[in-house]
């Protein structure tokens, strides 16, 4: 079977499930398509795929390669890009849409609204599907593309069975499955099995920044958050003498801000990792922040590992956060609330989005407000390095338990046998 796969553009979260789901598939012929960040990750994980098509410009003259490749599929996977489903079901493809954020979306249609625009949404041309369902935001088309799709996959997170039996409340009619972490399960068995280097490339602190890149951040524009993890960095190890040899990595750093020095006399290297590589430096290094990305969060949970978080980039981080409040990993979190204790985050994806980058740069610029956060996260990370091996054990399992369901392989492999 040819499966045409795609990931919504935004960080580094939804491409890394869609290489996690690719990974799954390896008796079919599995072909990326995409622009942007999720293509970057794609690339940087080619392995998981037997073909990349990068579009340049995706409502343009890349629809006419994207057309071209719906044509040449039996099956379309998508990891939460609408579009891609929309295009699917006017070519006339069977579509599956990964979500692992469904209890996340944000609708102010009733989603019995939703479920009658998909119901006469026009099968005639792209445009005039499109041109149908413009009246919804983008988390609504997200939702939308659940009604359009013949199978969801959703991954587990508070919230979600909630969301599932508002779908069923509300007429919906397609197949929706739950499961469990939605990560690469070969490669985090073989991390897990990866033997401490003897080469001397061993870390002692990981910072996993993720993808970064949304719909608002970027390398070089808004990137306040990043310039901000610059300055730190060499405070931070001036306060904790005992990291020595630090990684950094994630997307930013595949382009100038990569390579290696020094700060505080300590080796820093920042880069940006392929996937699995990534994975057996989780496994190996005894402590790590983390942008608090659900992927990433799956993969050190499962892993055996207890992250620290950074403060959020954007609202979804929030969310996160948020909804693991009352885990040990929630409860050792790090927030910019805690800096900016009166500045509140708005309840909207974009404008919360914007009101963290504006925390951030205030925060940079600020020495006074620095100085709060360096102390802050230092108390964090003073809390966070002396829990007992028991006490992380036990934050591991209760993350586990929350986070978990039906195996993903299982559930993925189910519905594309059943549509051979």
């Amino acid at each position: 079977m040819r499966i045409l796969m795609g990931a919504q553009n935004c960080g580094f979260g939804p491409a890394s499930v869609l290489v996690a789901v690719s990974r799954l598939l390896p008796g079919h012929e599995r072909v990326f398509v995409g622009d942007g960040v999720a293509a970057e990750f794609a690339r940087r994980n080619a392995a998981a795929f037997d073909g990349i098509h990068e579009l340049t410009e995706p409502h343009r003259n890349g629809a006419m390669l994207l057309d071209r490749l719906l044509v040449e599929s039996d099956h379309v996977v998508s990891v939460m890009d609408a579009d891609l489903v929309l295009r699917s079901v006017v070519a006339r493809r069977p579509a599956v849409l990964v979500d692992c954020l469904f209890g996340f979306w944000q609708h102010h249609h009733s989603l019995a609204r939703i479920r009658e625009l998909c119901a006469t949404v026009p099968r005639t041309s792209y445009t005039a599907a499109r041109r149908h369902l413009a009246c919804l935001s983008p988390h609504e088309r997200i939702l939308a593309a659940h009604l359009l799709a013949d199978h969801s996959v959703v991954q587990n997170f508070p919230g979600v069975s909630r969301r599932m039996a508002e779908f069923t409340a509300a007429g919906a009619d397609r197949a929706m499955h739950l499961t469990g972490p939605l990560v690469d399960l070969e490669g985090l068995r073989e991390a897990g099995k990866d033997e401490p280097a003897i080469d001397g490339h061993d870390y002692d602190l990981l910072i996993n920044t993720g993808g970064f890149k949304n719909f608002l951040l970027d390398f070089e524009a808004n990137n306040d958050y990043l310039r901000l993890v610059d300055r730190w960095i060499p405070d931070l190890l001036a306060d904790w003498p005992r990291f020595t040899r630090v990684l950094v990595c994630g997307g930013p750093y595949a382009g100038h801000r990569g390579g290696t020095d020094r700060a505080s006399g300590r080796m820093v290297d920042r880069r940006f990792l392929p996937q699995r590589e990534l994975l057996r430096q989780v496994a190996r290094t005894p402590h790590s922040l983390l942008a608090p990305g659900l992927s990433a969060l799956h993969e050190a949970t499962l892993l055996g590992q207890l992250h620290l978080a950074l403060p959020e980039q954007h609202y979804a981080h929030t969310f996160t956060i948020r909804n693991l409040a009352n885990t040990l990993f929630g409860h050792l979190a790090g927030r910019f609330a805690d800096v900016l204790p009166g500045h509140a985050v708005p309840e909207d994806d974009y404008a919360g989005t914007e009101a963290l980058v504006t925390v951030a740069g205030r925060v940079l610029q600020d020495d006074g407000l620095y100085a709060r956060f360096r102390s802050t996260f230092n108390e964090r990370i003073e809390r966070y390095l002396f829990l007992t091996p028991e006490q992380r054990r036990e934050g591991v399992a209760e993350l586990r338990r929350v986070l978990d369901g039906p195996p993903a392989p299982s559930v993925i492999a189910s519905i594309l046998t059943a549509a051979r």
